[in-house]
């Protein structure tokens, strides 16, 4: 299925992303961005806060937004 991932870390980028069917947003979240750890972004499905075990559903739109900005103060 397909999802719009919108990753806001660094210089940020937008594309459709191909995911199976029952991923969670921990696991994408986990795929995208390996270094980072989760309490340290806001995740959001469709705009709205999401659950680490929500399942995305197709088309849905996911965001990752650093909540710290590394070397900002």
């Amino acid at each position: 299925m397909k999802v719009l991932f919108i990753n806001n870390d660094g210089g940020g980028f937008a594309d459709y992303i191909e995911v199976e069917e029952g991923t969670t947003v921990r696991s994408l979240f986990k795929k995208e961005v390996p270094h980072g750890q989760a309490d340290q972004y806001l995740i959001r499905v469709n705009r709205q806060p999401a659950a680490a075990d929500q399942v995305l559903q197709d088309q849905d739109r996911v965001s990752f937004t650093a909540t710290k900005i590394e070397g900002a103060r």
